[in-house]
Parts: structure tokens; C-alpha cells; sequence
């Protein structure tokens, strides 16, 4: 290898990877291009659904917390549920059809969805255009009326009414998986 080719390997490694298409103006942006009601509210970052339940509370709907996972063939998958749902990932990637889940790395998971650890959320698959990532929902989220998701950053909390939010799916041609994760035996 030359020297130049070299150079160029390594800054390959170094390199960020590009910012995403979208970041939180432009994906409310989106949706209002689209026609997709929604209430966004602005608040401290939040980076675990514990850290979050005060602000949340005069907030409608169900809350979220969201996996970004990896199974040990490579591929990578997305789960959204409501914020009190348990995930035991031992038994959850059979319902899934999946290898074993561990956690996906944060460079796959900004080159992917286009978000941080902490901001982890399934508005984040507008990122993905090369449907990299397995969606996957909680059923009890896929049946309540409202859902809250962070707009791309853990700086707010955005609230689609289960229309709006099946709207940004289709608009996104994106079909979930959907798991009944509390009948999990």
C-alpha cells in the first residue's frame, strides 16, 4: 500500500460520518409538508425513560422508550414500546424472528438513523433510506390513541395521534413488526 492510499484508509476511519438528511427542524418540517399533525414540546435533554417521567407526566398518550439493537448475523433492529414495557431481549428475538439482540454501536446507529444515544426513537427511521434497520413495535403503542416520540433529539417530546403516526409510516413506506412483548413467555 502507498503511502497516499494509506492516508486515505485512515482518514476513512477517522472521518464523522456525514450528518443526516434530517435533523429535528426538518423532519417537523416534513411533516408539515405532509399534512402530519403534531405537538411538539421542548424540554431538559432526557436520556432515560426514568430521567423523563416528571416531564412527561401533563403530557398525553403513551411515552416511548426505543432499543437500537444489532442480532448476531448483523442485522439491525429498531423496537419502540410503551416506557413501562419490560424487554427481556433473551426471548424477544424469537417473536421477532431474529439471532440474539445485543446493542447496536452508536456509529451505526447515527449512520442509520441519524441519532445520538439518548434520542434513540422510531422518527429516526426517515434517516434510514437504506431500510437497514427492522422495525419493530409494541403492540400496545400500534393501539393507543397517542404516541410521543423525541423529534430526532432528546430535547423535546413529540405527539402524534395514532393517525398522524401511521401517516409518517406510510409516507416512509415502513411496515412494523408488531409484538405483543407483554405475552412473551
Amino acid at each position: 500500500m502507498t503511502a497516499i492510499a494509506a492516508n486515505q484508509a485512515s482518514a476513512a476511519l477517522t472521518s464523522p460520518a456525514p450528518a443526516p438528511a434530517y435533523d429535528r427542524a426538518r423532519l417537523l418540517a416534513w411533516m408539515a409538508e405532509h399534512g402530519i399533525e403534531q405537538a411538539t414540546h421542548d424540554h431538559p435533554a432526557v436520556f432515560r425513560v426514568e430521567e423523563g417521567l416528571d416531564l412527561k407526566a401533563d403530557l398525553p398518550g403513551l411515552h416511548t422508550k426505543n432499543l437500537f439493537l444489532k442480532d448476531k448475523k448483523g442485522r439491525l433492529w429498531l423496537i419502540s414500546a410503551a416506557q413501562d414495557t419490560v424487554i427481556d431481549l433473551k426471548r424477544a428475538h424469537r417473536a421477532m424472528g431474529s439471532d440474539r439482540l445485543s446493542f447496536g454501536n452508536e456509529t451505526l446507529l447515527w449512520e442509520t438513523l441519524g441519532v445520538r444515544p439518548g434520542s434513540v426513537t422510531a422518527l429516526g427511521l426517515i434517516n434510514d433510506t437504506e431500510r437497514r434497520v427492522t422495525f419493530v413495535l409494541d403492540r400496545r403503542l400500534w393501539e393507543a390513541a397517542v404516541v410521543n416520540f423525541h423529534p430526532l433529539a432528546n430535547t423535546a417530546t413529540t405527539a402524534l395521534s395514532q393517525d398522524s403516526f401511521r401517516r409518517v409510516l406510510a409516507q416512509l413506506d415502513r411496515e412494523p413488526l408488531v409484538v405483543d412483548f407483554g405475552a412473551l413467555d
